[in-house]
């Protein structure tokens, strides 16, 4: 298996346990902070589109004409790392814009994998990363970190009344 078959693979399955994690929340649900926590599920989703693009679009390749479309500059800032969730609603775009984004980035980045040439997968890429400092752990800490945001996507379920995933 080369190293774009383990990442794809990798990237797959995170992306389809993300997505059973989302499948009955209720978009009236998406914006609701519980309490004793600072975020909703719209800014995980958010967040996860963001950082896939970056990690396995931008990191990988620069910037491309399809980005704007992908992800626009102002869905980047408003999910980006280190951005502080709005207790507005108003303030983020509708769920079903936010999913748009999440399928249009996983979409692009299905298609650009295979394009990607193994040797290329150890060039460097710049702080912050995780892992291994070039492309290959890039491709790799995209699919760890939506496993980590899938794990607060849990724990806002159950604190909206949502059974646990089995």
């Amino acid at each position: 298996m080369s190293r774009i078959e383990i990442a794809t693979h990798q990237i797959t399955f995170a992306r389809g346990y993300f997505r059973s994690l989302l499948a009955d929340i209720d978009d009236a649900d998406w914006l609701k902070i519980p309490s004793g926590v600072t975020t909703h599920v719209a800014w995980q989703v958010g967040h996860v589109a963001m950082a896939q693009y970056g990690l396995c679009l931008f990191r990988q390749r620069g910037r491309a004409e399809v980005d704007s479309e992908l992800m626009p500059s102002k869905f980047r800032k408003l999910f980006s790392r280190g951005s502080i969730v709005e207790l507005d609603p108003a303030a983020y775009p509708s769920p079903l814009e936010i999913r748009g984004v999440l399928d249009r980035v996983e979409a692009q980045v299905l298609k650009e994998l295979p394009t990607f040439a193994d040797a290329d997968l150890d060039s460097p890429v710049e702080m912050p990363y995780a892992g291994y400092a070039n492309r290959f752990g890039a491709l790799l800490f995209s699919s760890h970190h939506e496993m980590i945001h899938a794990g607060q996507v849990g724990l806002l379920r159950r604190l909206l009344g949502k059974a646990p995933i089995r």
